[in-house]
């Protein structure tokens, strides 16, 4: 134990608290009796370690305490030794027994500890601050343990809680008093009263210096006596310094019990010098914080205070004024502010009531009136009412009125209302007027003569701000005064003697009135109402005429009191107020209105509104109702009524008096005065609106009453319609013109004029819009009654669309028609033309807005409100008006038409709120079939059922065609509007219905399958088609809801009509192999090409549907084909276009009708049912031919093509990539079956093709038109032939193969042949522009290739995939098919498909040339011909397929017969017009990129063809490099024009459209000359030249900027460096993986193949592909641009890109390049160090060697490479630092192999020493950037220079003399 004791001494706080927890644990386990041993060293310990200044410490030395007390128990000794009696005795009993008996040693102690030092108390190591610290709590702690002694022993009550019921024996206690009486005193005189304590910084040492203050002026007065009186007095007194407020609740204890124990105190002279100037500052400085506490107190104070000892007049004067300058510091808080003003309000009263007390009786009235003045008059309310800081406010409130008063109070006003509005809260003003309202009450009830000086003193500041209110000043005040009123109205009562009303509110009226009278200052106006409105209009104004002001005084009809209180205060309202209200309008008219208004009282109600309405409409004329020509008097009445309005509005318990029946506000003059105005205004003047809108009724909803009767609210309303109807009839749109007979309700629609001018009816209506946007409510009151409240909301409709409309589509539209308009302005026709001016139209436009914001208004709670009859009727209208807009004859843009008429729908639900049901069938009506709507497909006639009927061909549907295409437009604009669930499936949303809905989601009632039908028979209308808005419905559809009905419905009423009209659909052109766009738009029947659409997006697209449904609809088919015994021809004319597709649903898997997603076992009985199906119609097909005579050929095509949609192929085209196969498997004797009709139908095509002999088929056939029964056969020949081949080829012999192939050469031929004959015209065209005009031209054009989709295109397609395919199993195949291909071997395929390769190579290179001729005649010339190429992208995408497998040499010869053609344009020229068209075909793209970056083209493709004769041979021996290095070059360096224009010409602004072409054509460019650069030499010349022109010519900041815009670095990251790939965003991930795989690959090629369709991902992929192989070929190049970058974010993104995943993989090809080039020999060695990416070359020479370090950085090659020497021997320091700067320069201006620059400086070192001199320039013999020799030398000093520093030193200094002797060169 003494060792932890010990330990606890220890400076180290956590050895400390080691040592006394393990002493706790300790005390608890050993016996007492041992532990009392060491009682007395722990006593001394603890006594230090409880002043520790850290509290763990503290809290460990307290529970160590514990312990030990528990141990030992109740022993003496513990108190002895310890001083801590809580410790010892924590029982209450206990410790009073322990205090009594250890009484002196405890006063001891405390003594003891009052005397103590700062730094005796602890060890020395311990800090000063935490000795003073400690310090202070140990006297702190001792004072209040002194007091609480004190309150103790000499109290005559234990007052603490701790001893409360405990008693002892008198004598103990009397002793104990004894005892602590002498110990008190002896400390107090020792302590000297503790005045030096009360000087402490510490306020915990001050607050228990006035505690025990507090307990020796209670308990020990005598302590106190002459000796120390003074001086204490002066203490306690003067504490008022005191800060802290947390020491001022017992300071105020200290001195309120010292100034009643010791009055004779303040007889000292230290009062007037110490206390009281303490306690000003004390009260200014807002009780330092403790307002809640002090002021509380302040009363008592005075109280306290001896009444002799000073001059209260005096005294309560600064009190007053000290305490009121304090009130700013206590406005912080409501608590604050409350505080504070029931202070002043408790001393005020306080020193009221005891006035007596402190002055002389003769002196008491002028001492009180004296109060009254100083603190409520101009303390309290100056405060309130003037924003003024002085000392003496009324000094600078009360100006008097003379020749400068203007200037005067301009040059104060602004200042005083600013600091009005920012010095006080409204909380403040608020409270301040209460208290002085309750304390002029108190003094009123004390005495009335004492409110006489506030009284006084209110009238006079009163008048003096009405005065400065005159002239614009203080408005803010004068509102003020008015709340102040109001606060007095509160206490005008019977009870209090209505002293307000008398001492206040009635003076201030009789003598404010003529200066308000003669004024027009609003403010004070209402200062009048005020007093009207909270005082009563009758004992105000009676009040005023006792007090015998003149402008009351009035002679009265009767006689006597009683007269004068009835009928005087009418003939003041009437004779004084009236006129003087009424007369003018001005600014205060507003305010004298409310004023007049507040006058009014019940019981005169009659004859004051009577008075008024008389005044007004008689002011000016006798004659009735003539005073409407008075524009101020209709001004002044609706500004009256409005008020009237607003203040029946107002909230209850404002005063208003306005509380009786609103019909008593309706008068005979106003009806009259209001059917006037409407009928026939004056004129437009907007006050005649604001009398209409105020007569009618506002806005407001509360307060919604009219001032005329019902009759004449329809008498107006009906003559505001008339004034809008006229502005249908004149308006540019024929629906408008229509729609005004539907809104005139009126029986003589005849009377509505409209022979005004235009600009009159303009301001008609206008002035009818502005009455119903101030009067819209009112029309509830006619709702039902009439259809006057339907018209009239259709008319704010529908003016409201056409100026829409007008605002989208008319103004432009008419424009250029001002020049032919006739005269507008003659009335004799009595209608105006359509073709308005643009001015006119630009003034619609202006009303348009107005109307809107009228319309805006109507909100949907307004529509709720109305009646049944008024929503349909106004919901009848607007139908018809939206449907007459979209099929109206006006020659507008029908897009915008029906995009303005889908947005009028969004208006319409609103009359029928959040029904959906109701809005359904509002679509239902809108709907409506007419005569030109629908066409095809019409809902049924009963509304139960909603099932689609198709629709009976009108003889004249060709005249309702272009109105229903508007229809149909309109619809479509409707479903992208409103969402296609809602308009189609009637789902009560917006949009479709998701996936995720499917199970629970039921049909809706109010589905429209013929609505579908229909917009998909309509296929394209303006603006939409049926692929992105229909088809995504139907399988969104299908998904959604289980039992399909609505799709079902769609397909049954599609194949109904396509079987109906199945007569007139020509022999199928429809490739049912493959799935786009292209097909189906070749079909032409409507019904049949919505059927085909549909299944192929259930079936295939999407795969909704699935074999049950397939096989379904095959059984639907398979019924409808016979009708009884004879065969259905329209039936057996539409199945081939769909049946490919049902039979790929049931062999998607390879095995029939197994669900693989529903786990569905195969059902072997429906496929014993296809198959007998299939083969049933091959037999018909083969007995056809039995009685072919018999009947028709076109019958037998019909069955041949039903068995070619039965085998369908699963055919893939895209880039580079070929898929031809069969789908189903078929047994033998299927096989036999189709051999048969296939051999068969080639014996009937023997005759066809003596017809037309190879390459001489029709080609002006076009697949649109009716084909000839000829052409027919060979198109299904062909398609036989693919399916045979595809499906029977292992079967075919010599003879078959013969004769397929053949056929092929010939079909592709006939293609060939149209192609060039297209492209021969397209370049006589050309070489003849020169004649012709340029719409010539394009128009010659267009006629070229008009006949280019014709019959030889067609039947070359499918000739192709067959040829693929054969093409395929010969050469392509890994799998060589030989057994079974050798009767194809055998016969002429090898020389025949080098033939047909050949003619597919034609056919690529003349879609080039085409477009490339068509393109000299301007970019419109050559988009008309590259879109005709779009007509048949999958014909194009198998040419691409086949050019891009066909071999080098077949290449040449296609190239060969294309230069011998004798065209404008070249092969190149044609590769490059596909690779770079305006629209391009991405197969025929890749194609052409592989062309031009392969042999035999890649070295033609780049370089114009003059530079094309250089020797190409001239390559790097790596025995002697230098004698190739620098060969002379004679002929310019130059690329081609087309990829000169897009890498030299594209600039930062044509490239900033993201995934743009221009973006794409630019990285393809740069891709073409990255590749050839690639393929390159090293050291050849070409390599160099294009380097050097790249460097010269190229900004690098275009081609790497472009780049990263598409890779998206984050600016200002950095890339984590062990992330993985697929952590990566999407873009930047690609972009990484392509930048990796072209280092390592050295090739583009696979970022080409992947680009096609453009997204941002795949251009982020060739941006990366083509960052890494630039960095790889050109990495001086991207250095040079990467140290220009100042973006710092900028930079550093793309150096963490680079070092993440472009360096490694760079680096080590480095490495490994370098260390398998083969440059070291007998003078250099090299050495590879791949860890740390360093290089020692090592070169000796005779006798001396050097090592130098080649340091790569490791985001190489954006960082410069560094180059050092590790050793040097026999070479000087002049030649060892050239040789490191010489390295250093060929390194970091290599662009391409490291390896390649060191083999150049070690050419350029051999050289030297074999005695080439060097360049004086750049001190190399080789150059570092285009390694030529110097060879120009200087004829004077015969030194040679490299070219290119001459060159740059001419440019540099200016001038053409040597760098060395200065002579000219």
């Amino acid at each position: 134990m003494n060792l932890l004791m010990e330990q606890t001494k220890a400076s180290y706080r956590l050895s400390q608290l080691k040592a006394l927890s393990s002493l706790s644990v300790l005390f608890k386990q050993r016996p007492g009796e041992e532990i009392v041993k060491v009682v007395p060293q722990w006593a001394f310990d603890y006594k230090k370690l409880l002043h520790d200044y850290n509290r763990e410490v503290r809290r460990a030395t307290h529970n160590a305490m514990a312990s030990l007390v528990t141990t030992v128990g109740y022993r003496i000794q513990l108190l002895v030794h310890l001083n801590d009696m809580q410790a010892a005795f924590p029982a209450k009993e206990r410790r009073l027994e322990a205090l009594i008996l250890c009484e002196k040693e405890v006063f001891l102690y405390l003594d003891e500890n009052l005397k103590l030092q700062p730094q005796f108390m602890s060890d020395k190591v311990t800090p000063v601050d935490e000795l003073d610290e400690m310090h202070q709590r140990v006297i702190a702690s001792s004072l209040l343990a002194l007091a609480a002694l004190v309150d103790m022993f000499l109290g005559m009550q234990y007052q603490r809680t701790d001893f409360e019921g405990i008693t002892l024996e008198p004598k103990v206690t009397a002793k104990a008093r004894e005892i602590a009486l002498a110990s008190a005193e002896q400390i107090f005189c020792t302590q000297k009263s503790f005045l030096e304590f009360l000087k402490s910084q510490n306020p915990g040492v001050r607050l228990a210096v006035y505690s025990v203050t507090g307990s020796y002026v209670k308990h020990m007065p005598s302590v106190y006596n002459d000796g120390n009186m003074k001086e204490t007095a002066s203490a306690i007194l003067g504490s008022f310094q005191e800060k802290n407020p947390t020491c001022h609740s017992l300071m105020w204890d200290s001195v309120l019990l010292f100034t009643r124990r010791f009055p004779e105190s303040w007889s000292t002279g230290i009062i007037h010098k110490i206390v009281f100037p303490r306690f000003w500052d004390f009260l200014r400085s807002g009780c330092y914080g403790s307002q809640r506490i002090s002021y509380p107190v302040l009363v008592l104070f005075l109280d306290s205070i001896p009444l002799n000892v000073i001059s209260w007049a005096k005294f309560l004067e600064n009190f007053f004024e000290n305490l009121w300058a304090g009130r700013n510091l206590s406005l912080t808080s409501s608590e604050d502010r409350s505080a504070f003003f029931k202070a002043i309000e408790e001393c005020f009263l306080w020193a009221i009531n005891n006035v007596p007390r402190f002055a002389d009786g003769s002196n008491i009235d002028q001492f009180e009136l004296r109060l009254v003045e100083k603190v409520l008059v101009e303390l309290l309310w100056h405060d309130y009412i003037f924003p003024v800081y002085s000392t003496h406010p009324c000094e600078l409130t009360y100006i008097k009125l003379g020749s400068s008063e203007k200037d005067n109070v301009q040059s104060c006003g602004k200042g005083l209302s600013d600091a009005l509005n920012t010095k006080y809260s409204a909380n403040y003003i608020q409270e301040l007027g209460d208290h002085i309202v309750e304390m002029a009450a108190a003094i009123f009830s004390k005495s009335s003569r004492l409110l006489v000086t506030f009284s006084t003193a209110f009238l006079h500041d009163c008048i003096n701000i009405i005065k400065q209110a005159e002239l614009g000043v203080f408005p803010e005040v004068a509102e003020r005064l008015g709340n102040f009123l109001v606060l007095l109205a509160k206490q005008n009562t019977e009870a209090a003697g209505k002293w307000p009303l008398h001492h206040f509110a009635g003076p201030l009226m009789s003598k404010s009135f003529p200066l308000i009278k003669s004024s027009d200052s609003p403010s004070t106006v209402r200062l009048l109402s005020v007093i009207v409105e909270n005082f009563g209009s009758k004992e105000t104004i009676l009040k005023c005429a006792s007090d015998n002001s003149e402008e009351f005084q009035l002679q009265c009809d009767g006689e006597g009191e009683s007269s004068l209180n009835s009928n005087h205060f009418v003939q003041v309202f009437n004779h004084v107020f009236v006129p003087w209200c009424l007369t003018e309008i001005k600014s205060s008219t507003p305010a004298r209105m409310d004023l007049l208004l507040a006058l009014i009282d019940n019981e005169y109600f009659a004859e004051q509104w009577g008075s008024i309405i008389s005044f007004l409409t008689t002011c000016q004329q006798s004659q009735s109702c003539s005073w409407i020509l008075n524009v101020d008097c209709v001004t002044m009445l609706a500004m009256l009524v409005e008020r009237i309005r607003y203040r029946t509005g107002r909230k209850s318990g404002t005063g208003s008096q306005l509380e009786f029946n609103m019909e008593s506000w309706q008068h005979d003059c106003l009806d009259s005065a209001a059917v006037l105005i409407a009928t026939d205004p004056p004129s437009a003047h907007q006050s005649y609106v604001l009398f209409l809108c105020a007569v009618l009724g506002g806005m407001a909803e509360c307060v919604n009453f009219t001032f005329i009767s019902k009759e004449s609210i329809i008498s107006v309303y009906e003559e505001l319609l008339d004034k809008i109807v006229p502005l249908f009839m004149v308006s540019p749109f024929t629906w408008a013109i229509h729609e005004s007979s539907l809104i005139s309700c009126r029986k003589r629609k005849d009377m509505i004029c409209i022979s005004r001018p235009f600009h009159e009816i303009l301001e008609m209506a206008k002035f009818a819009f502005q009455v119903l946007d101030g009067s819209l409510l009112c029309l509830k009151m006619l709702d039902g009654e009439s259809e006057l409240v339907p018209c009239i909301l259709a008319a704010i409709l529908l003016i409201d669309w056409e100026c829409r409309m007008m605002a989208s589509v008319a103004l432009n539209g008419r424009q250029d028609d001002t020049k032919n308009q006739t005269d507008t302005n003659s009335p004799s026709t009595g209608m105006r033309e359509k073709n308005i001016l643009v001015a006119e139209l630009h003034s619609m436009l202006a009303l348009g807005e107005s109307v809107h914001a009228l319309h805006c208004k109507i909100d949907i709670c307004f529509w709720e409100s109305l009646s049944k009859f008024t929503a349909q009727k106004v919901q009848e209208i607007l139908l018809q008006t939206v449907r007459l807009a979209v099929i109206s004859s006006d020659d507008f843009d029908t897009e915008k038409i029906c995009i303005v008429c889908s947005s009028w729908v969004l208006d319409i639900p609103c009359l029928m709120g959040n029904d959906e049901a109701k809005q359904q069938i509002m679509l239902d009506k809108l709907l409506l079939p007419s005569k030109s709507w629908p066409l095809w497909v019409a809902p049924q006639a009963d509304e139960t059922t909603r099932g689609p009927v198709l629709v009976a061909e009108s003889p004249n549907v060709d005249v309702y065609v272009p109105v229903h295409d508007k229809f149909v437009s309109f619809v479509g604009t409707l479903i992208s509007t409103l969402g296609a669930g809602r308009v189609l499936s009637g789902f009560m949303t917006e949009s479709s219905v998701s996936a995720s809905e499917s199970s629970s989601m039921s049909p809706s009632p109010y589905t429209r399958a013929w609505l579908v039908a229909e917009m998909l028979c309509a296929w394209k209308w303006y603006g939409g088609n049926a692929t992105s808005s229909i088809l995504p419905f139907i399988c969104e559809y299908a998904k959604s809801c289980p039992d399909n009905k609505l799709v079902h419905s769609v397909v049954h009423i599609l194949l109904d009509g396509a079987v109906l009209h199945g007569a007139r659909i020509q022999a199928c052109t429809f490739n049912v192999w493959t799935i786009c766009d292209d097909e189906l738009e070749n079909i032409h029947d409507p019904y049949l090409r919505a059927l085909v659409s549909v299944l192929l997006a259930l079936f295939v697209r999407s795969h909704v549907w699935g074999k049950v449904d397939a096989f379904r609809l095959l059984d639907y088919i398979n019924d409808r084909i016979f009708v009884g015994t004879s065969v259905n021809q329209c039936c057996l004319r539409i199945i081939p276009y769909f049946m490919g597709i049902l039979i790929r649903s049931l062999y998607a898997d390879g095995n029939a009708f197994t669900e693989v997603n529903n786990d569905v076992p195969a059902d072997t009985s429906k496929e014993e049912q296809v198959n007998t199906m299939i083969l049933g119609w091959l037999g018909y097909s083969l007995s056809a031919f039995s009685v072919i005579k018999e009947s028709e050929e076109e019958d037998v095509n019909d069955w041949i093509e039903i068995v070619i949609s039965c085998y369908p192929l699963c055919t893939t085209v895209g880039i580079a990539t070929f898929t031809f196969e069969a789908i189903r498997s078929i047994g033998q004797e299927e096989q036999k079956l189709l051999l048969d009709l296939f051999k068969k139908r080639r014996s009937c095509m023997d005759d066809l093709s003596t017809s037309y002999p190879a390459g001489q088929m029709p080609s002006n056939v076009c697949c649109s038109e009716e084909m000839s029964s000829s052409v027919s056969d060979v198109m299904t020949f062909c398609k036989l032939m693919a399916v045979c081949i595809s499906y029977c080829w292992p079967e075919f012999n010599e003879e078959d193969w013969k004769f397929v192939v053949l056929q092929l050469h010939k079909w592709i031929e006939a293609a060939v042949v149209v192609m060039e004959e297209m492209t021969d015209n397209i370049d006589a065209i050309s070489q003849s522009s020169s004649s012709d005009s340029f719409d010539m031209n394009v128009r010659k054009l267009k006629e070229a290739v008009e006949y280019w989709n014709s019959f030889p295109i067609y039947i070359a397609r499918i000739a192709l995939l067959v040829f693929m395919f054969i093409y395929d199993l010969t050469e392509l195949s890994e799998a060589k098919h030989t057994e079974t291909l050798e009767c194809l071997y055998a016969g002429e395929w090898a020389p025949l498909r080098d033939r047909m390769l050949e003619s597919v190579l034609r056919l690529f290179f003349t879609t080039g040339l085409a477009e490339s001729i068509a393109s000299s005649l301007g970019e419109e010339a050559a988009s008309v011909v590259a879109l005709v190429w779009h007509a048949q992208t999958y014909f194009w995408d198998l040419v691409a397929g086949v050019s891009y497998y066909s071999p080098e040499h077949v290449r040449k010869a296609a190239i060969e017969s294309i230069g011998l053609w004798g065209l404008s344009s070249g092969p190149i020229d044609s590769l490059y017009a596909i690779l770079f068209s305006s629209k391009p075909v991405p197969s025929l793209q890749f194609t052409a990129y592989v062309f031009l970056s392969s042999a035999p083209l890649s070295h033609l493709a780049i370089m114009k063809e003059e530079s094309d004769s250089l020797s190409e041979n001239v390559s790097v021996d790596k025995e002697s490099c230098h004698s190739q290095i620098d060969l002379p070059s004679e002929k310019p360096f130059a690329l081609r024009e087309k990829i000169f224009c897009i890498i030299e010409k594209s600039s930062l602004q044509t490239l900033e459209e993201d995934l743009g072409l221009d973006q794409v054509n630019f990285f393809l460019a740069w891709s073409l000359l990255l590749t050839h650069l690639q393929s390159l030499p090293p050291l050849s010349l070409a390599r160099e030249r294009l380097v050097q022109y790249l460097q010269d010519s190229t900004n690098p900041s275009i081609i790497l900027d472009a780049l990263f815009q598409h890779i998206p670095l984050k600016s200002g990251s950095t890339l984590n460096l062990k992330k993985k790939e697929t952590e990566l965003p999407a873009e930047i991930s690609r972009a990484a993986a392509a930048a990796k795989q072209a280092i390592t690959s050295r090739s583009l090629l696979f970022a080409i193949k992947s680009l096609w369709p453009v997204g941002s991902i795949e251009m982020a992929a060739l941006a990366g592909a083509i960052y890494g192989l630039l960095i790889c070929v050109l990495p001086a190049y991207v250095r040079n641009w990467f140290t220009g970058l100042r973006d710092r974010s900028t930079l550093l993104s793309v150096e963490s890109f680079t070092k993440s995943w472009c360096s490694l993989h760079l680096l080590s090809d480095e490495m490994s390049q370098i260390k398998g080039a083969g440059i070291a020999d007998e003078n250099l060695s090299i050495s590879v160090n791949k860890l740390a990416y360093e290089i020692t070359a090592t070169y000796k020479k005779e006798e001396t060697s050097m090592d130098l370090v080649i340091q790569l950085p490791s985001c190489y090659p954006l960082r410069p490479v560094d180059v050092g020497c590790s050793r040097n021997l026999g070479i000087s320091e002049t030649k060892q630092r050239k040789w490191l700067m010489s390295l250093t320069a060929f390194v970091r201006n290599q662009n391409g192999a490291l390896s390649e620059a060191i083999r150049v400086w070690k050419s350029n070192f051999d050289k030297e020493f074999e005695g080439v001199e060097e360049c004086p320039i750049c001190y190399s013999i080789i150059h570092t950037s285009n390694h030529s020799l110097p060879r120009l030398a200087c004829k004077t000093c015969k030194h040679k220079f490299h070219s290119a520093c001459l060159y740059k030193w001419f440019s540099t200094s200016h001038k053409s003399t040597c760098p060395l002797c200065q002579s000219p060169f």
